[in-house]
């Protein structure tokens, strides 16, 4: 039996950093995942096409891996990076956007992640496993973000 989370999450921040600078990094996958934390594998496995396999999480006897893959489309022109799931590649559906906009200090950035995640356990579970894979999930969207914030030399104040 499965179950299955969804998620849906989003931030807006801006930071120092100019917009080609950052566009550079989060348009290029295999370089935006390297400040993504728990990535075990990232795949490309068709153009603009990546497999995501993340680490497992669990116990030795309980455990669940995310696997997933998306489609990356990028317009440098209007500052975007959207990416939407590929149905048929592992555990997990997984769409989002980056939008991007000059600021007068910086770059102002808008991330959006939303999708699904299939965990083979019991239906009656999800109560007590769902909030877990949300927060888990948010924990390292929030890791990956404050990595970024870093790399683009800091939030704007």
């Amino acid at each position: 039996m499965t179950i299955t989370v969804d998620i849906d999450l989003g931030y807006e921040f801006t930071v120092k950093a100019g917009m080609k600078d950052v566009f550079d990094v989060l348009s290029h996958v295999p370089t935006s995942a390297s400040f993504f934390p728990k990535v075990d594998k990232l795949t490309e496995i068709a153009k603009d096409t990546y497999r995501w396999e993340m680490e497992k999480v669990g116990t030795a006897q309980v455990n669940i891996q995310t696997v997933y893959a998306s489609k990356y489309v990028t317009d440098r022109k209007k500052g975007t990076v959207v990416w939407t799931p590929v149905k048929g590649e592992g555990n997990a559906l997984v769409g989002g956007h980056w939008k991007l906009k000059e600021g007068k200090a910086g770059t102002e950035i808008e991330f959006k992640v939303a999708g699904s995640v299939d965990v083979p356990l019991p239906g009656l579970m999800k109560a007590l496993v769902g909030p877990v894979v949300s927060s888990e999930f948010e924990k390292l969207v929030d890791k990956y973000i404050a990595n970024l914030i870093k790399k683009f030399g800091g939030e704007v104040e």
